[in-house]
């Protein structure tokens, strides 16, 4: 059985696996190698095809999650990456550049969609969001088990301020702040969301989610919240679950 590739693309480092649908997780172990500096779009392509080629076996799709903004394989924003990406149809630069169909996603959003399928999420009806609190704060709209893509809600405008400028977990480091502190920052943040979507459930990821016993019961909040369980695979495993659908 070949196995679809994903690849996830980040302001810091592209880490790329095959991926066993069947069971949600990798088939071969990851490769990462360093985002180039600049990141443009021929930069990273090439770096892509050198990740792509340590899998001869995996001949399948390949899936790629975006730091930004992507409609019908084209992206509109790049927060952490080269400003190049902006107006670029990814979808046909790296479907020529790595000689197989490509899909780009959006990172939250992949990440959404494979805790949807195997991990947090699985099996949860109604509205759930997901935020992933890194470098920013992502986010994926999740309804009935169908992917609201794009919705960018770390960038709402929270007391005058963009909620990942002081709620990210990368705030918690740079400004030194207890579990306590940020947990109060967190609580404004999801009580916003609270107020906006009602939702039936979070789910809390990022590098930080392996924490959570630290901080998630602190946030006072009055929706469910729990912990995503794939943490940092979740972007490359739903990368590979888009290249499905």
């Amino acid at each position: 059985m070949t196995h679809p590739i994903g690849i996830d693309f980040g302001g810091s480092g592209i880490k790329a696996a095959p991926v066993d649908l069947s069971v949600g997780d990798f088939a071969e172990d990851r490769q990462r190698i360093d985002t180039p500096q600049p990141s443009t779009p021929d930069a990273v392509a090439d770096v892509m095809a050198e990740l792509v080629s340590a899998f001869p076996d995996a001949t399948g799709p390949i899936g790629v999650t975006i730091p930004g903004v992507v409609r019908s394989g084209v992206v509109h924003s790049a927060a952490n990456i080269d400003k190049g990406w902006i107006g670029t149809d990814a979808d046909a630069l790296l479907t020529e550049r790595l000689g197989r169909d490509v899909h780009v996603v959006n990172d939250a959003d992949a990440a959404g969609v494979a805790e949807l399928r195997y991990g947090a999420a699985k099996g949860r009806s109604g509205l759930v969001i997901l935020t992933t609190l890194g470098t920013g704060i992502g986010s994926a709209i999740l309804y009935d088990g169908v992917l609201v893509p794009n919705s960018e809600l770390g960038h709402l405008e929270i007391d005058g301020q963009v909620a990942e400028k002081r709620a990210a977990a990368s705030i918690k480091t740079n400004e030194g702040l207890s579990w306590k502190d940020w947990a109060e920052r967190l609580t404004r943040y999801y009580r916003t969301l609270e107020k906006l979507f009602s939702p039936d459930l979070f789910v809390v990821g990022g590098g930080v989610s392996k924490d959570a016993d630290h901080f998630l019961p602190l946030i006072e909040v009055d929706t469910e919240m729990i912990p995503a369980t794939l943490r940092n695979r979740a972007g490359i495993i739903g990368a590979a679950v888009i290249t499905t659908e």
